[in-house]
């Protein structure tokens, strides 16, 4: 869990401090260095948005990332990277997302990866998720809980499928009220952060095999009704070229990928 240099994966900028601020400030105490790979604006693309919101795209874009460097500076993580690209789309630029994790991991010198569990809540946690799944064999991982829907109901800080090997940190008074204030930061984001729980944090082990079967049943699984981006199947070769890199097609076929039938191979 603990690491000298530790690289989060951050698919919107807030999910650093949903799901891991208080082992984040733990990690500092001990004197890790974290540093922070952004993969998503954290907006949504600007067709999806409202008419009239369309028109302020940029100025939306840049007031969550003034927010992320201020939790960033707070929580002292060296930003290492922020994508353009928006939220949602993460699965569909798994290959250049790949890339970046590789040109990260080497920029940061990191010895551990921490990311968000695969739970089935937000299609770009997933996607993260596999990124770092992907990379287990070369550098440790971690996965942190957010939020999930298991049981028919919001579920935070918890995994859907707790099942041995969960560190589940109780956050002090004085933790619970630093998330708190850090979660505060994000004012964008205050009608989305209201379920944010901060009497607990879940962090275990990321597994290999984390994708051959979906985090809870389907009707519960925001990812596994969104799917992912059409792609040619093309050779099953554990080295491909970046650019022949096959995508997954759907949300059955992610969770089969750590199984063989998807490069594993990180492309540079």
């Amino acid at each position: 869990m603990m690491a000298g240099r530790i690289l989060i994966l951050i698919p919107h900028p807030d999910d650093e401090v949903v799901g891991c601020a208080a082992v984040a400030t733990r990690a500092r105490r001990e004197g890790a260095r974290l540093f922070g790979l952004y993969l998503t604006t954290g907006i949504a693309p600007r067709e999806a948005l409202w008419p009239w919101q369309r028109a302020r795209y940029a100025a939306l874009v840049a007031r969550r990332r003034a927010e992320a460097w201020l939790a960033a500076e707070r929580l002292g993580i060296e930003a290492v990277h922020f994508s353009e690209r928006p939220s949602r789309r993460l699965k569909d630029h798994l290959t250049e997302a790949a890339a970046e994790l590789n040109r990260a991991l080497a920029q940061s010198a990191a010895e551990l990866v921490w990311a968000p569990a695969w739970e089935g809540a937000h299609q770009d946690h997933d996607a993260a998720n596999f990124l770092a799944a992907r990379v287990v064999g070369k550098t440790p991982a971690w996965e942190f809980a957010e939020y999930n829907y298991a049981g028919g109901r919001v579920r935070s800080q918890r995994f859907p499928d707790e099942r041995g090997g969960e560190t589940v940190l109780q956050l002090s008074p004085k933790e619970a009220a630093e998330k708190r204030a850090l979660l505060a930061l994000y004012r964008s984001e205050r009608g989305n952060l209201r379920h944010i729980l901060s009497e607990v944090e879940s962090i275990r082990p990321c597994p290999r095999t984390t994708m051959r079967e979906p985090p809870i049943p389907a009707r519960s699984s925001a990812s596994a009704s969104i799917g992912f981006p059409s792609a040619t199947r093309g050779s099953t070769s554990s080295r491909l070229a970046p650019s022949k890199l096959p995508l997954p097609r759907s949300a059955a076929e992610i969770w089969a990928m750590m199984s063989g039938a998807w490069p594993r191979e990180t492309p540079s």
